[in-house]
C-alpha cells in the first residue's frame, strides 16, 4: 500500500492547475477580503486550508462540482491519519463550509456537500465548563468591601451574563452600554458589531461599579468600562490572573480561564432551553457549526448522568 502523503507534501508537489485552485479559490478570497472585510490573518488561514483541499481534489481527480460528503469524509480522515489535530480539521471544515455556500450562491457548483457533515471538533476533547454552583462560588469570591473586589465582581458577572470573549470584555466602553434596556454593543472577530443582552444581576453589578468605584480609578479619562488602579484599561493578561486568583479562593479545583466562563454561558443557556441560533448570535459565531459543540456537551452530560444513576446503565 503506498504511503499516504502528509499535507505539506501534497502542497509542495501539486501544481495549481484545477479550476478550484485557479478560478474558484481566488474569487472566494477576494469575496472574504472585500465583501466580508475579514482580517488578513483570517483570510490567509482560510486560503491555506482551501488550497490544501484543492490540491487533494486535484490528486484525487475530482472537480469541485463533483465533491460529495464521501469525498469530504475521506479528506478529513486523511488529515487525521497524517496527525492533524481535530481542532485543525474542524477549522478546515469551517473554511470548506464557507466556500461551498459561496460557490452554490454564485452557481459555481449545484449543491453544498458540507450540509450533512458533522463538525470534526466533536471528535476532540469537549470544552471545559463550570457547574452552576461553581459559577456562583466564583461570583461570590471577590471582596465587595474593596474597590478592586467590586470591579472584579462586575467583570465576572458581565462575562458570565454575556459570553463575551475576554478581548471583547476588556474593550467594552461605557458608551457601549445601554443599561436601562440591558444590552451592550461589541465588535467581535472580523470587525463585526453585535448586540449582546445581559440580565438584571449583571446590570446591578455594573451600575454599582460605575457609581461607587470607577470614579476612583478614572484618572486619565479613559472611555473603557473596566479600569486598573492606574486609570488604564484592564488587559487580557491581568484579568486572566484575576479570575484565576478568585477561582482559587473560591475553592474551585478545575483549571479556569475567561474562556471557561464563555463556554459555561453557552452550555447553561442551551441546557435551560435556549435555541441554538440565539446562542450563536450572542457568541458572535459566523458559522452555526461552531456553536453546535455546546449541544454535544449537553448530550455528553446527559449520558454521564444516565450512566451514573440508572440501575441498568
Amino acid at each position: 500500500m503506498p504511503r499516504e502523503r502528509k499535507p505539506r507534501e501534497i502542497d509542495r508537489e501539486a501544481e495549481e492547475t484545477s479550476e478550484f485552485l485557479t478560478r474558484f479559490l481566488p474569487t472566494y478570497v477576494d469575496y472574504l477580503t472585500v465583501e466580508k472585510g475579514l482580517a488578513k490573518n483570517s483570510v490567509d488561514s482560510y486560503a491555506r486550508d482551501l488550497r490544501h483541499f484543492g490540491h487533494w481534489l486535484q490528486a484525487a481527480g475530482v472537480d469541485a462540482g463533483e465533491v460529495t460528503r464521501v469525498h469530504l469524509v475521506r479528506y478529513f480522515q486523511s488529515l487525521r491519519s497524517a496527525g492533524i489535530s481535530a481542532r485543525s480539521v474542524s477549522r478546515a471544515l469551517a473554511a470548506l463550509r464557507g466556500f461551498f455556500r459561496f460557490a452554490v450562491t454564485e452557481k459555481f457548483i449545484p449543491s453544498d456537500p458540507t450540509e450533512n457533515v458533522e463538525n470534526p471538533k466533536l471528535w476532540s476533547t469537549l470544552p471545559k465548563t463550570l457547574a452552576p454552583d461553581d459559577v456562583e462560588a466564583l461570583l461570590a469570591a471577590p471582596d465587595m468591601a474593596s474597590p478592586l473586589g467590586v470591579r472584579d465582581h462586575a467583570m465576572i458577572e458581565l462575562l458570565y451574563a454575556t459570553g463575551l470573549r475576554v478581548s471583547e470584555l476588556v474593550r467594552v466602553r461605557v458608551d457601549e452600554l445601554v443599561l436601562d434596556a440591558g444590552f451592550l454593543r461589541t465588535i467581535g472577530k472580523g470587525s463585526k458589531e453585535r448586540i449582546v443582552p445581559f440580565g438584571e444581576t449583571a446590570r446591578d453589578a455594573i451600575v454599582h461599579y460605575i457609581e461607587k468605584v470607577r470614579p476612583l480609578f478614572d484618572k486619565h479619562g479613559d472611555p473603557s468600562l473596566f479600569l486598573t488602579v492606574r486609570g488604564r484599561r484592564m488587559t487580557r493578561e491581568m484579568f486572566w490572573k484575576t479570575i484565576t486568583r478568585h477561582a482559587r479562593n473560591a475553592g474551585i479545583k478545575a483549571r479556569i480561564s475567561p474562556h471557561v466562563l464563555r463556554h459555561s454561558f453557552a452550555t447553561h443557556l442551551l441546557e435551560n432551553g435556549a435555541d441554538l441560533r440565539s446562542v450563536q448570535m450572542m457568541l458572535g459565531h459566523s458559522d452555526i457549526s461552531t456553536t453546535q459543540i455546546y449541544t454535544h456537551i449537553s448530550r455528553a452530560r446527559l449520558q454521564k448522568i444516565y450512566e451514573t444513576y440508572h440501575p441498568r446503565a
